[in-house]
């Protein structure tokens, strides 16, 4: 097990933050890592998971600084907004996302000065937990791809499982800490994108980068669910054409 450099510390705080919560969740989970040898143990690169609950970033955290790497999560701005909260995020490098609004490409801006020094950046492709009925990961947003496309730096897949038994989204309001919960966090191999790298970074290119990212991630949360992936992934944007949300 690696621990974080100094260039992946971003600061006293993180590494603070660090010292307290490895223990609390050691206690908390059960964890099943693998892919281990996937993930870069120095430079930038791309993480982007799957997302079944409100606290899978908490576990991707914990699994990536457990291979030595600090990640920076991409979050939305509303976190950054409370005092307490808000100086955490700040000051251990998280990166505000400001939906619909004109800053909305700060984000994007943020996140490429940190791969370009040398940080892990995760990105949600789905952008907010799956509405899959079946808890399958969803049609993907491009911001991944479009980072890993730019910079040519690693994207790697992610599979999250056995969070949802921590804390159900849309359901819990308190996490379920006792007995231990077995959690499950496979990083799957960098998505090749090389056929991709001398392409115009258009819409087309940004669809096929997408597509192969998320066929990724599933694959990997089929390995940890030991189920075939379904024939269809959900798109949300299907139950908006039909005018509601599910």
């Amino acid at each position: 097990m690696r621990h974080p450099r100094p260039s992946d510390d971003i600061s006293l705080l993180y590494r603070g933050i660090v010292r307290t919560l490895r223990p609390v969740l050691r206690g908390v989970t059960r964890t099943d890592w693998r892919g281990l040898e996937n993930v870069p143990a120095s430079g930038g690169f791309v993480v982007a998971p799957n997302h079944v609950s409100y606290v899978d970033p908490i576990i991707l955290g914990h699994f990536l600084v457990d291979q030595g790497r600090a990640p920076r999560f991409l979050a939305k701005n509303a976190l950054f907004t409370t005092p307490a909260l808000g100086r955490i995020m700040a000051n251990t490098g998280q990166i505000p996302v400001y939906r619909e609004t004109t800053r909305a490409v700060d984000a994007y801006a943020a996140a490429l000065v940190a791969l370009r020094a040398g940080a892990c950046v995760c990105v949600l492709p789905e952008g907010t937990i799956t509405k899959d009925p079946q808890m399958w990961p969803m049609t993907g947003k491009t911001g991944a791809a479009r980072l890993a496309l730019e910079t040519g730096l690693p994207l790697v897949p992610v599979g999250i499982w056995g969070t949802q038994q921590l804390m159900r989204a849309y359901h819990d309001k308190m996490p379920h800490l006792v007995p231990p919960k077995r959690v499950q966090v496979y990083a799957g191999p960098p998505v090749d994108l090389t056929d991709l790298a001398d392409r115009v970074v258009d819409r087309e290119v940004l669809a096929t980068a997408t597509d192969r990212l998320m066929d990724a991630i599933a694959a990997q949360v089929s390995l940890a669910r030991g189920l075939p992936v379904p024939a269809d992934r959900y798109d949300p944007r299907d139950d908006m054409r039909r005018g509601g949300r599910r």
